[in-house]
């Protein structure tokens, strides 16, 4: 039998956007600079992905690469995107604070749910930084969080699937388990079937052809000669797929 598996993508062009819909994702995670793993994206990005497709958009909050403690002011930055991404049309928002010792910030994250009402909220991958997930767990149900997005604190989800597993057994119905790392076409399915989650969360873009055709020998856009001037998509195709074998028999 099939299992229902809500695949949410998550994407940095509006491009990607479309295709993850019309490959059938349930929703998609608005991004910038997923190589550095994701901050938060431009209003004119948000705007554009709202207009173009009608499945659920979240969007990353997280005000800059590195680690999840913020200061004072970058606090507030997240607060103001927040209220941004609601007024341009936003279903939800992916956020995570931690504390230097390793635990989460329940307080600064609660606040930070409150004001994102009626959106849901993903308390993201800083979970698999958290020193006891466990623990952790217990701290995001006390700050109203709707689901957790993580990959059992391992490398991958593949490597974490008994800790997925634990986490999905212990949340039962008080909160969404949606399991994330190096998830692909070819091991969706035993992932799914090892942790009982029913959620995946995927970074399925690959490169693609450039446009641009003449670039300058003699302004290096970054270290090797193309990095400068390719791109990553999201294909219809692969999402497709992807949903596919997460539906087939491991």
């Amino acid at each position: 039998m099939s299992l229902a598996i809500q695949l949410e993508v998550c994407i940095e062009s509006v491009e990607s956007a479309r295709a993850a819909q019309q490959g059938g994702a349930a929703r998609v995670e608005v991004c910038s600079a997923l190589v550095e793993g994701g901050i938060t994206p431009s209003h004119g990005l948000i705007a554009m992905v709202r207009r173009c497709v009608t499945i659920a958009i979240h969007v990353l909050i997280r005000p800059r690469a590195g680690d999840f403690c913020y200061s004072g002011d970058e606090f507030e930055v997240m607060k103001r995107d927040i209220t941004l991404a609601r007024q341009l049309g936003a279903n939800g928002i992916a956020l995570g604070i931690l504390e230097s010792d390793g635990t989460i910030n329940v307080a600064r994250t609660r606040a930070l749910v409150e004001l994102a009402a009626p959106m849901q909220v993903t308390f993201h991958r800083a979970f698999d930084f958290a020193s006891d997930p466990a623990e952790a767990l217990g701290a995001v149900l006390k700050t109203g969080a709707t689901r957790i997005l993580t990959s059992g604190g391992a490398l991958t989800a593949e490597q974490g699937s008994p800790v997925l597993r634990d986490l999905v057994a212990t949340a039962g119905s008080r909160i969404t388990v949606m399991a994330a790392g190096n998830i692909r076409q070819n091991n969706v399915s035993q992932i799914i079937r090892a942790t009982g989650v029913r959620e995946v969360h995927a970074n399925l873009a690959s490169s693609v052809p450039s446009r641009f055709r003449q670039p300058s020998p003699l302004i290096p856009l970054a270290s090797s000669p193309d990095a400068g001037v390719t791109r990553t998509d999201v294909s219809a195709g692969t999402v497709a797929a992807f949903l596919q074998a997460a539906s087939e028999p491991a």
